[in-house]
C-alpha cells in the first residue's frame, strides 16, 4: 500500500484514548446490518466502500474514494475492517500529529501510488478541488500553468515531481494544514 515502505501507523502513533475508539466502534457498528454488530462479530466483518462514502462526514470530501482506498488493508481495496476505520478516523483526528497527517495527505494525493506527485498526480488533485463540470473545469493551458507553479515552488530538486519531504516541507508552511485536515465524529 505504501511504496516508500516505512509505513506510518496512526493508531501507534496516536495516543487515543477508549471514548475515541468506543465512539469510532459505535459509528462503525452503524453500517452493518443488525446481525453484525456484535462487538466480536464487528471486529472481523468488513464494510463497502459505498456504506462509508455514504458517512456524512465523507461526503462532501471531494478525495472521500481516494481517502478510503488509502486506508483500505482488502487485496481490491474496496472495502474497510474496523481496523481501517480506526485508522482513517485516527489520522483525521485533532490528536494527529502534522507529521502523521501531511504523511496520509500525500499518499492521497499519489493518485498513481508511485510514491511521487506527478503532473498527472496534481491534475486530477485540481480536478478534484475545482469539480468535474465544464463550468469550474480549467482550461488546458490555464492547468499547465497552475502545475508549473506548483511545481516551482514545490519541487525543490527539480526532478519534475514532488516527493514526500517536499510536499512535507510545503504543508510545513501552511498554519491551518493540521486543522483542517480533519473529519469530526
Amino acid at each position: 500500500n505504501n511504496p516508500s515502505g516505512n509505513e506510518v501507523g496512526p493508531k501507534e502513533a496516536i495516543a487515543q484514548d477508549s471514548c475515541f475508539e468506543e465512539l469510532a466502534h459505535r459509528r462503525f457498528c452503524e453500517l452493518l446490518p443488525q446481525e453484525h454488530r456484535g462487538v466480536e462479530e464487528s471486529l472481523q466483518v468488513r464494510v463497502s466502500l459505498e456504506q462509508i462514502l455514504s458517512l456524512p462526514e465523507l461526503k462532501a470530501n471531494p478525495f472521500k474514494e481516494r481517502i478510503c482506498k488509502v486506508f483500505s488493508t482488502s487485496p481490491t481495496r474496496d472495502s474497510l475492517s474496523f481496523e481501517d476505520f480506526l485508522d482513517l478516523l485516527s489520522v483525521f483526528s485533532d490528536t494527529a500529529t502534522p507529521d502523521i497527517k501531511s504523511h496520509y495527505a500525500f499518499r492521497i494525493f499519489d493518485f498513481d501510488d508511485d510514491g511521487t506527485l506527478n503532473r498527472e498526480d496534481l491534475s486530477q488533485l485540481v480536478n478534484c478541488l475545482t469539480g468535474e463540470g465544464e463550468d469550474t473545469r480549467l482550461s488546458a493551458s490555464e492547468m499547465k500553468q497552475l502545475i508549473d507553479n506548483i511545481l516551482e515552488e514545490s519541487d525543490i530538486d527539480r526532478d519534475g515531481t514532488i516527493n514526500l519531504s517536499e510536499f512535507q516541507h510545503v504543508i510545513s508552511r501552511s498554519p491551518d494544514f493540521a486543522s483542517s485536515f480533519k473529519i469530526v465524529l
